[in-house]
């Protein structure tokens, strides 16, 4: 995997993130580096960005924004059922405390720690999200105002032949229909590294897909495209008569956090934009 220990940043970034690596490793706080930093470490593409992102297992949330908190950091329970912000005084600099996803579906969880990959940042040994989970979680964002294919295209082509593929197959479980997805994009993108995705698993999605399209359809008129943008289904659920899958008793989102997953697009990307 690529490595990228000359990572050109600001006195002030740099001096930032030390600091908040320190305030967790005070507090007994594990936790997981993400975010651009690990994707520049996986592929080698650095972008300079003013957040920091970690990850923790939703039981450490909590203990995670206090320890901040107590740092003299300004904390914000942004989205309850999967983020946290906390801003340090002064400066334009935030992090990130992330436990899940805003769809619901890729939670942090033991095995996110078991298999994380360790690295050091300025010195600092540090522990980073594995490749297959940010490929899990960064697959299902299609917003109109961000899309992650590429980065996922980007780490199968800096990652795909050491990814563990079953941990993989079984991470995105009854949604491989997004998997697939990002399976064929890339064979498309890169048609001569086509070898770096193991043919076995591209056989077995469509073969399913195969199976699938073979069957009756389902009676139930639902609409999975809410998982994928928060946004751009809300015709579906809201004017059309499709059940929004998020309201399915598989998706640990309540009603709540529906509700405010939604109202938080008028902050972060207008419906009309």
């Amino acid at each position: 995997m690529p490595a990228t220990d000359n990572v050109l940043l600001e006195p002030e970034a740099r001096q930032f993130y030390s600091e908040t690596l320190g305030t967790f490793e005070r507090a007994n706080v594990e936790i997981l580096v993400g975010g651009a930093y690990a994707f520049a470490r996986y592929t080698g593409i650095e972008r300079h960005t003013k957040d920091f992102d970690v990850f923790v297992r939703e039981r450490d949330f909590p203990n995670a924004l206090n320890a901040l908190a107590e740092a003299g950091y300004e904390t914000d329970l942004t989205f309850p059922h999967w983020l946290g912000k906390a801003f340090h005084p002064g400066g334009e600099y935030f992090v990130d405390v992330i436990y899940g996803s805003g769809n619901g579906v890729s939670r942090v969880d033991d095995e996110w720690f078991t298999n994380a990959p360790t690295d050091q940042i300025f010195g600092v040994p540090v522990r980073l999200c594995p490749p297959e989970e940010m490929i899990w979680s960064k697959a299902f964002i299609q917003e109109r105002e961000r899309y992650d294919g590429a980065d996922v295209a980007h780490l199968f082509k800096a990652c795909g032949p050491e990814l563990d593929w079953q941990r993989l197959l079984r991470r995105f479980g009854q949604h491989w229909h997004v998997l697939l997805s990002h399976l064929v994009l890339f064979n498309f993108v890169y048609p001569g590294e086509r070898d770096r995705l193991p043919s076995a698993v591209i056989h077995e999605l469509t073969r399913r897909l195969s199976d699938e399209v073979s069957s009756p359809a389902p009676s139930e008129r639902v609409c999975r495209g809410t998982i994928l943008s928060r946004q751009q289904y809300l015709v579906d659920v809201e004017e059309w008569g499709y059940r929004d899958v998020r309201t399915r008793p598989d998706n640990p989102m309540s009603e709540a956090d529906i509700a405010t997953w939604t109202a938080g697009i008028t902050r972060d990307g207008s419906r009309e934009s």
